[in-house]
């Protein structure tokens, strides 16, 4: 279990981080985890202005609140409470994400994938996942489970984004008290529970929890979570590792140290943006 760290990023924005730390680095293929949460304007207003990124894919989780974003190849919109943005940096993008100041603050989730090294130069890639877009249904003791990426149920329920090269599935489950939850994995992937808030259960052993925290799983293909008299929320993320070298420069995620300069090169030179991305 990984306590989340607080780490202030973008031009001012208060996070919580649990993967991407100095104890934790990575978790192949995942590079990153952060937990935005305020209802202080101070802690998000600033936001995340312009800035790129090369080499990785971005998952958002807007869980309370709005975000306005825009980006180098003409995106842009807004995401809500219950939207997800999935982007794929690919060869490169500029984007920005900034919290919209609103009565109820702003609170989700933000998730760093690793590309292959055979996509990292592919052309970028957005998907903008309304809510209204996600699988949502109760499963088996009474879970409320949203499927975001991969399939659940033994693939009953299937999410809008599929068809990746580390096979990613991400569930959002909500336990009401009482309630609980199991769903397979594949062996051999990457898995954790990342709990939002409240107090759950996990395993047949049935290790206490209290959120914010990080469960990080050991190989195996069940996942078991209960809720007690409080309930909670989490995000299960499984996907396939990568087992390549990381070579990590802020935004830019490559293999090699070389890439890292090529890539710092291009931004200098104006050859950062490569190819149009495409919306799915």
């Amino acid at each position: 279990m990984v306590a989340p760290e607080p780490v202030v990023e973008g031009a001012g924005v208060h996070l919580r981080r649990s993967i991407g730390t100095r104890r934790l680095d990575n978790l192949d293929p995942f590079l990153l985890l952060d937990h935005f949460e305020s209802a202080s304007p101070a802690d998000y207003k600033a936001g995340f202005p312009y800035h790129p990124h090369r080499g990785i894919e971005t998952v958002t989780i807007v869980r309370t609140g709005e975000v306005r974003h825009r980006d180098s190849l003409e995106h842009r919109g807004t995401i809500g409470a219950g939207d997800i943005q999935w982007m794929t940096s690919g060869s490169g993008i500029m984007h920005e994400e900034m919290p919209q100041v609103r009565p109820e603050g702003i609170a989700g989730l933000q998730l760093w994938l690793n590309l292959p090294a055979r996509e990292k130069m592919t052309r970028p890639k957005y998907r903008d996942l309304q809510a209204d877009r996600l699988t949502e249904a109760k499963l088996g003791e009474g879970a409320n489970v949203r499927v975001i990426a991969g399939e659940a149920s033994g693939g009953r329920l299937l999410g809008p984004v599929e068809g990746l090269a580390v096979a990613p599935k991400f569930l959002d489950v909500t336990l009401l008290p009482g309630t609980a939850f199991r769903e397979t994995v594949p062996r051999g992937h990457t898995a954790f529970a990342y709990v939002d808030h409240g107090d759950l259960r996990f395993g047949p052993e049935q290790t206490a929890v209290h959120g914010p925290a990080l469960v990080v799983f050991g190989d195996g293909d069940i996942v078991e979570a209960s809720a007690g008299t409080g309930g909670g929320r989490f995000l299960l993320a499984a996907a396939r590792p990568l087992h390549e070298p990381i070579a990590r420069y802020g935004p830019f995620v490559m293999n090699t140290r070389a890439e890292i300069e090529q890539t710092l090169q291009d931004l200098r030179t104006g050859n950062f943006i490569r190819d149009e991305a495409r919306d799915e």
